[in-house]
């Protein structure tokens, strides 16, 4: 099946479908600090190579927010939107984030998925994300 979609890094001009996208994805989990468009224009100036979106004939179809810290790549956000979910799109965007991330050295990925999130955690076991049962994912609001 030939798809339609073309994916490209994701540029600043990008974040308002993209965030809408993000906002409107069940199980998605938003923090109106991190997500904000001055952090993702940071992120996107540190990470230039490893966010990408997938645009079907001008309208957004799929986002991933990736990028690394010179030893492990992290996922952060990925969604397709609903239209397009079920046609490999997702699995495409993935793919494309590994080899970006292979390219720069890195050869491990992590994400974090909620628990109660269960069509994103049946997705990234799909994609041979594994669960880590031997750690405790600790976190530490600053701001």
């Amino acid at each position: 099946m030939e798809h339609q979609w073309i994916i490209r890094i994701m540029t600043h001009e990008d974040y308002e479908p993209v965030y809408d996208l993000w906002t409107r994805t069940p199980g998605m989990g938003m923090r109106p600090v991190d997500d904000a468009a001055s952090r993702v224009r940071q992120f996107l100036e540190r990470n230039t190579r490893t966010c990408f979106v997938a645009d079907h004939a001008g309208t957004l179809a799929g986002a991933i927010l990736s990028g690394h810290d010179g030893r492990r790549g992290y996922i952060y956000h990925a969604a397709v939107a609903e239209a397009y979910r079920g046609q490999g799109l997702g699995t495409a965007l993935v793919s494309v984030v590994e080899q970006a991330l292979r390219e720069q050295g890195i050869t491990k990925i992590a994400l974090v998925a909620f628990k109660g999130n269960e069509a994103g955690n049946r997705f990234w076991e799909k994609q041979g994300f594994t669960i880590r049962e031997d750690l405790v994912y600790r976190n530490k609001q600053i701001l």
